[in-house]
């Protein structure tokens, strides 16, 4: 017998729901229960009898007083007696064995497609533990207060005392800057530590409003009324930035404004403790921008790897396959010369790659590595080095005039050798190749998300007439080890490459490709 989809579905939302670990069950439009899961007799302790039992499947009911509920009280009755949903409502389950437990039920109507009521369903969550924690908790803080009312009571007598005491103290802290703010921030008193912290003395400061501690432009932003505002609204405000001295140097400060109320609640001033934490921010610093190095350097290891294992290739090919020729017999002196010419122009490409490889992995700042990089000498660098395979495949090269941007000499090489060693690959018939670029208007930059704005970019579009591929799989073509055709050799990484050198030039890539018509990638370069 074969299953209709709906009949499978039906089964397999009954599966889930009998697998819950949460009680599930439904009742009819009269309130009959028509379904329970496990869950649901395991938390009432017993089995109702479906289509008889009303409403809930529980011994007893009751309210989160202790007060009697009827079951037709129940929030599932209610739910659909009303036709509509009562959820939020807490209830107590009471067991055969006479055990409570507290339960938050979320019952819900149930309609057929064509709108009419069918029923109801109701989720039961068991919230005993919770309320025996918050019960603890109660039970902990009422402890703590009573305790602490009976300390305060014992100190009572002694406070005047203990209050000189405190502020003898906070005047004498030198590490953390102590201050006192009237409602308007106004400064109120000043101890040693603020005096050291941020080079007022008393007499120089008091009245003043601390805004004065903040830079020009956090003035502006009027970040230390916001900070007000929020020690007014949460009773507490901690932030970090950096705070000036009196001779206008700046220090690194850690601060938390705290506001300070009457008996009735009302605020009546702020105290503000600020941390000269300058050496800490430095060190952090110095830290954040060596991760960032080391980032960086294990980036330039990556493409190193690749460089050095894919783009000395086709050199080394080159000299492979004419000394081959030179080997093979003699020839006339014409042809020889040719050979060797060609084997020694091989050569001095490769040397030069290995000098632009080895400077490249020298430089320890990503800043560093661009350079003004004629596109049209990068496209006949590339050219050279693929001429045997060009000639092999009889290929059809096409490229207009190309700018001069600011990038990174070997990546934007490796971008373009990418991508003509893809061309060829995926080409079943004379490969064409056309290199096409224009600037990019004025505001078309917004139109792509990833290109940042008021910003110029050079277009560039490369085109061939490849096997191509469905459009669906765009952006899979770009993932790190995933080919689109299995049969093709390749690692797979080359494209995933040339999305990473796009976003290094904070530049962008993209595809479109139709079946046996070829592709066409654009890229987008600041220029």
């Amino acid at each position: 017998m074969t299953l209709s989809a709906d009949h499978i579905s039906e089964k397999m939302n009954t599966e889930l729901i009998k697998s819950l670990p949460v009680a599930i069950y439904t009742c009819d439009p009269d309130g009959t229960i028509s379904y329970f899961n496990e869950a649901a007799a395991e938390l009432w302790q017993q089995r109702p009898v479906i289509g008889q039992d009303l409403w809930c499947g529980a011994w007893k009911l009751f309210t989160p007083n202790g007060e009697p509920m009827a079951l037709a009280d129940s929030p599932m009755a209610r739910t659909i007696l009303g036709k509509k949903p009562v959820s939020g409502e807490e209830i107590i389950v009471e067991r055969p064995d006479h055990t409570r437990a507290n339960i938050l039920p979320h019952p819900a109507l149930l309609h057929d497609d064509e709108g009419r009521l069918v029923g109801a369903i109701n989720m039961l969550v068991n919230i005993t533990e919770q309320r025996k924690a918050e019960e603890a908790l109660r039970e902990t803080e009422n402890r703590y207060r009573t305790e602490q009312e009976q300390k305060i009571r014992e100190r009572s007598a002694n406070l005047t005392t203990s209050e000189e005491r405190y502020h003898k103290m906070i005047e004498e802290v030198q590490d953390y800057a102590i201050i006192l703010l009237d409602r308007h921030g106004n400064i109120l008193n000043w101890n040693k530590g603020a005096q050291q912290i941020k080079g007022y003395k008393e007499s120089e400061i008091l009245g003043k409003n601390f805004r004065i501690f903040y830079g020009e432009q956090d003035r502006l932003d009027k970040l230390p009324e916001r900070l007000i505002g929020l020690a007014v609204a949460n009773g507490k405000a901690a932030h970090e930035g950096w705070r000036m001295r009196k001779d206008g140097t700046r220090f690194w400060g850690s601060i938390v404004i705290t506001a300070l109320h009457d008996n009735d609640h009302n605020v009546i001033g702020f105290s503000k403790v600020t941390r000269d934490l300058t050496e800490k921010k430095l060190a952090d610093d110095r830290m954040a921008a060596y991760a960032k190095d080391i980032s960086f350097q294990n980036k330039q290891l990556e493409s190193y790897a690749y460089i050095a294992s894919h783009d000395l290739q086709e050199p080394l090919r080159k000299i492979r396959i004419f000394t081959d020729m030179l080997l093979k017999g003699p020839a006339e002196q014409a042809q020889t010369d040719k050979l060797l010419q060609k084997i020694n122009s091989a050569a001095e490409r490769m040397s030069d790659l290995i000098k632009d490889i080895l400077s490249y992995s020298q430089v320890s700042q990503a800043e560093l590595l661009f350079t003004q990089v004629d596109l049209n000498e990068v496209i006949a660098s590339v050219r050279q080095d693929y001429e045997l395979l060009l000639e092999e495949r009889k290929v059809t090269f096409t490229t207009d005039k190309l700018p001069v941007i600011k990038g990174i000499p070997i990546q934007l090489r490796q971008l373009f050798a990418n991508l003509i060693s893809n061309s060829i690959k995926f080409s079943e018939k004379d490969p064409m190749i056309t290199v096409s670029s224009e600037k990019m208007l004025t505001g078309d930059e917004s139109k792509i998300p990833a290109l940042k704005p008021r910003t110029e970019y050079v277009h560039i579009c490369f085109t061939d007439n490849g096997i191509g591929f469905e459009a669906e799989y765009a952006d899979r073509v770009f993932e790190l080890f995933n080919r689109l055709n299995k049969e093709k050799t390749g690692t797979g990484i080359g494209l995933a490459i040339c999305k990473k050198i796009a976003e290094n030039h904070n530049g962008y890539i993209s595809v479109s490709s139709t079946p046996g018509e070829g592709t066409t990638f654009d890229i987008y370069l600041p220029i």
